[in-house]
């Protein structure tokens, strides 16, 4: 995945930070991500979730807010509205590069900022809010026990995750003034929330009250167990595929026409797990797939093996040619299925993958099964039809395989 450094003037005119997550492929859509509370665009949350979005062929601007990060101005001199204005500003910027902002993200207090500040980004068609307050003020708990210092001096250092952060008066005025429920019902874009009904820091009562003040269409998705940092590459990964899988209905994700000599398009695999095996696979803007290894072979199980892919294919494409066969002559099947296994498991293949043995071969098995008030002739025919499946012709056919570095 190209990540590429990204920088744009916020509301107070400081150079704010930012990284620009691309798909190694066509960009689909543009989305802006809106980090929690003191956190930055870096923390493994966010990380994690641009990049299966950008594998998914959505590309993601994540940045610091100003005072944050690698972003320039003093974070004591914001407040719940500048950093609205800050997410306004970057979506102009992305604007200024004909990649206006479709989908927001907000993560936390950036939930609800994202919120505030879509009625003011007109290109966005929808928001996502993972663990976001209803009321910023909610954010105040963190440093309740400075806030008569904060009154009293206009500004107090606390202790947030072992950091040290200034937080201003203005801050904490702005956060209890605010109310985003008018912000919500006239929201007009589709509304997506995600929750942990186990978050310690936000409760899962916002994600109600923010769901009940939201019109049509919107949806809620639990993330179970998941802590309020989405902490676990699991979650953060879950919470991804959730988004790009709801925002397909809302986003206008068109696929470049498949370049010469690839009339189905490119399927193109990332790797999502560089300690691991697991595979993000992409066939255009709906297709979106994973592949992995079982456990006991070093993977996490949570997607088909190279191996079941082809199995995959290979039934498929059986089914498809019986059904086709028998519709044409107008003969009565009902329902086709088939059954494929193969004889290697993959990772055991892969030690010696680079040695050629004429004794090694594959076998592909198929149990075909055919309902309906079929003849025998016609069931023996349809069998036969079976083998004429040009995924079964490809394989048992001579196949070339050409193999270049990019760039």
């Amino acid at each position: 995945m190209p990540t590429e450094k990204f920088t744009f003037t916020g509301h107070s005119g400081a150079t704010l930070a930012a990284r620009l997550d691309l798909p190694d492929g066509p960009q689909l859509a543009t989305a802006l991500f809106a980090h929690c509370f003191t956190c930055s665009k870096d923390i493994p949350a966010a990380k994690r979730i641009s990049g299966r979005l950008a594998a998914m062929g959505i590309a993601v601007l994540r940045f610091d807010f100003t005072g944050l990060g690698h972003s320039e101005g003093e974070f004591a001199n914001t407040t719940f509205t500048s950093n609205v204005a800050d997410l306004v500003c970057a979506a102009e910027a992305l604007s200024g590069r004909d990649m206006a902002p479709a989908l927001l993200i907000g993560h936390s207090l950036g939930g609800a900022a994202v919120l505030k500040a879509a009625g003011r980004i007109d290109s966005a068609r929808a928001v996502a809010t993972i663990a976001a307050p209803y009321d910023p003020g909610h954010v105040m708990h963190n440093f309740d026990d400075a806030l008569d210092r904060i009154a009293a001096d206009g500004r107090a250092e606390v202790e947030l995750g072992g950091r040290a952060i200034t937080i201003g008066r203005d801050f904490v005025e702005d956060v209890k003034a605010e109310s985003l429920g008018p912000a919500i019902a006239g929201l007009k874009r589709a509304l997506l929330i995600l929750h942990g009904p186990r978050d310690a820091v936000v409760g899962i009562d916002n994600a109600t009250e923010i769901f009940k003040a939201a019109r049509h269409p919107k949806s809620f998705v639990t993330l179970d167990d998941a802590d309020h940092l989405i902490r676990r590459g699991a979650d953060a990964e879950y919470a991804a595929e959730v988004i790009a899988a709801w925002s397909r209905r809302y986003l206008d994700l068109r696929a470049p026409a498949p370049p010469p000599g690839a009339p189905e398009g490119v399927t193109r695999v990332s790797e999502a797990d560089p300690d691991g095996f697991l595979q993000d696979i992409q066939a255009g803007p709906n297709h979106h797939l994973q592949a992995d290894e079982p456990e006991s072979y070093g993977g996490t199980n949570r997607g088909l093996t190279p191996y079941q892919f082809l199995a995959a294919g290979l039934g498929a494409c059986t089914s498809m040619t019986i059904r086709l066969y028998a519709r044409r002559k107008g003969w009565p099947l009902d329902h086709v299925g088939v059954d494929v296994t193969h004889d290697k498991v993959h990772a055991q293949d892969c030690g010696d993958c680079n040695e050629k043995s004429a004794e090694k071969i594959d076998v592909f098995s198929r149990l075909i099964r055919l309902e309906g008030a079929l003849s025998e002739d016609q069931r023996r025919k349809l069998l036969e039809i079976a083998d004429r499946c040009p995924v079964h012709r490809t394989l048992e056919g001579r196949i070339r395989i050409e193999t270049a570095l990019s760039g």
